[in-house]
This record gives C-alpha cells, structure tokens and sequence, in this order.
C-alpha cells in the first residue's frame, strides 16, 4: 500500500510540475512558427513508450483507491454539500454557454480565438443565440441550440473536420440543450463527459505530432520546465491533457479533475492573458458542472467488471489501446 500511494503521489507531482503552463492551451493560438509533423519514430521514443506503461499502471491502480479518497476528513461532506447543486446544473450550463458567447461576441470571434466573425449575419446568429439562453422557456433553449449547431456546420465547413475536432465539445454541449425537458434527456451529461473527455484527447494528441509549435511557446513565453529538457516536458505536459481526457471518459474522479483543471486554467490565463480566457471560458463551464455532478448519472465502463485484477487490467490495456488509437488517426490525417 504504501507503494501504490507513491505511485499516485508521483502522478499528482507530475500534473503538478507540467500542467500549469502548456497542457489545455491550444498551442495553435500562441505559436508563431508552421505545423510541422515529425516522424512516428520520434513520437513513440524510448522514454514516451516507458512513461506510457507507468502512467497506464498508475491509472490502472487508482480505481482501487477511490474508497480511501472518502475517508479523508471532510471529503463525505464536500461530497453531499456538491450533490445538492445538482438540480441547478443544466440551468449553469444553458446561461454559462450565453455567458461564454457573449465574452466571444466582444472579442469577434465564434467558438475560438482563431474563428473570426466576418460577415454581419455571423453576429445576428450570435446574438439569437444568447437571446434564445437567456430566454426561461425551453423551447427557447433548443432554437438557440439548433442555431448553434447551424453556426458550428458553417465554421466546420470552413476549416474541415480534422481542425474542427478539436472543439467537438460543442456539440456534446448542443446535444444536451436540445434534448433537455425529452424522454431522452438523461443522456445529456453522459454524453458531454464523452465529448469533453475525447476532445481533450484529441488537443493533447496535436502536441506529440506537432511538437515544434508547443516549443516555440514555451521558448516565446519563457515557459518555466523544472529541468526538464523542453522536449521531455512537451510529452509529459500532453500526457496529463490526455490522462484528464480519458479519465472523464471512463468515469473516474470527475470531480477532482474538474477542481485541478479549473485551477490550471486560471494559471494558464494569467500566463496567456485574454485569449486563453476566450478560448476556455466554455470548458470553465462544462468544468463547473462535472464538479457539481460528479458521477452520479454515469456508470463508469469499469464497473462491467467485479474483480480487482479484472479491473486492474481492463483499465491498463484500454489506456494503451485508446492512445494508440489516438496517435494512429491523427497522424494519418494529420
């Protein structure tokens, strides 16, 4: 035991030391230099294949510990005074994304800081859009996400699906608006769990293909790497990215991840200054929610299996197999 609880206080050390300064910042917005992709052989290096298998036996581990995380003093508490917000999490969502789009609307620009809005019905769209969340009948709130949905096809159309998936989020968040007041509406959070999660993935991917772009900022920004060789600290960086995607994905420690991230976010932004707050004052939202909501709507993939061992190794082959997935599809298509 006293083994396992180093293996997580590393893990933690880890997110710690890389996250506060490139992990969650699309390096797109900052970087001055061209995309260029580097060779599969660089990307699976001795140490980024060795750190993989740590990080997928850590995680493999941490499923066992989640009943020792409620022993902590006060953590039962924290955990029933949470739960009682949970009836005012899809009004947070519906008047947070009107928020996050009235902060893009004064900046010029729609769902990103590299989505400029060009064209005058580009801001009639926008405005609906808010005017429809802010509006208390429901009915409302579903023309306003169909007006998104329109307002994504078009950007989408624009730039291809490759760039666009790194803001798959949106459409998770469209789907839970227009289902809201359905028969169907329990599905709403699972869903935005699985697209916040697989978007997150996805963005810390761009960081192993793409390498040069993350260099380029943390030399621009006198990015600080705790000694570690940047190119070292690159990789470790888009590891937490990815880990935080995968775990919100499997269902585990949604609430935590949702507490550290909002804290690296708030770093982030004090470091990037205001486009980092446009760009993310969205996934603040969606992060705000999975605090409030834990995992009480969601039955985590791992619970399929009852033993410990059984658990251990589902958790260790699936992380291998997603990030390979990962790193296979965007490199082909990158």
């Amino acid at each position: 035991m006293k083994q396992v609880k180093k293996s997580i206080l590393s893990l933690f050390i880890a997110i710690l030391i890389a996250a506060p300064v490139t992990t969650y910042a699309h390096v797109k917005w900052f970087a001055e230099v061209e995309a260029e992709k580097v060779p599969i052989e660089q990307i699976l290096s001795p140490f980024f294949i060795t750190f993989s298998l740590v990080v997928a036996i850590i995680l493999a581990i941490l499923p066992q510990l989640m009943g020792y995380l409620l022993k902590i003093p006060y953590a039962n508490k924290l955990d029933n005074f949470l739960n009682g917000f949970r009836k005012y999490s899809r009004y947070i969502l519906k008047y947070g994304t009107a928020l996050a789009f009235v902060i893009q609307l004064f900046s010029g620009t729609m769902f990103a800081p590299e989505f400029e809005i060009t064209e005058t019905w580009q801001t009639v769209v926008m405005v609906l859009i808010i005017a429809g969340l802010l509006i208390p009948v429901h009915y409302s709130t579903k023309v306003a996400a169909a007006l998104m949905f329109i307002l994504f096809i078009t950007v989408w159309a624009d730039f291809g699906w490759f760039y666009m998936l790194d803001y798959g989020f949106y459409l998770a968040i469209i789907f839970v608006l227009l289902i809201g007041k359905t028969k169907v509406e329990n599905w709403g959070f699972p869903f935005l769990y699985l697209g916040t999660g697989l978007s997150l993935c996805w963005v810390a991917v761009e960081k192993w293909v793409y390498p040069g772009m993350t260099l380029d900022i943390v030399a621009s920004h006198n990015v600080p790497t705790f000694g570690f060789e940047p190119e070292i600290f690159i990789v470790m960086a888009a590891f937490v990215e990815f880990v935080v995607g995968y775990l919100l994905v499997v269902g585990i420690l949604n609430r935590i991840l949702g507490l550290v991230v909002t804290v690296i976010f708030i770093l982030t932004s004090m470091l990037f200054g205001m486009t980092e707050i446009v760009g993310h004052a969205m996934i603040h939202i969606v992060l705000l929610i999975f605090i409030i909501e834990g995992v009480s709507f969601y039955e985590p993939p791992i619970k399929i299996h009852k033993t410990k061992i059984d658990q251990f190794i589902f958790v260790f082959l699936n992380f291998i197999f997603v990030l390979a997935t990962f790193i296979l599809i965007y490199y082909r298509f990158a």
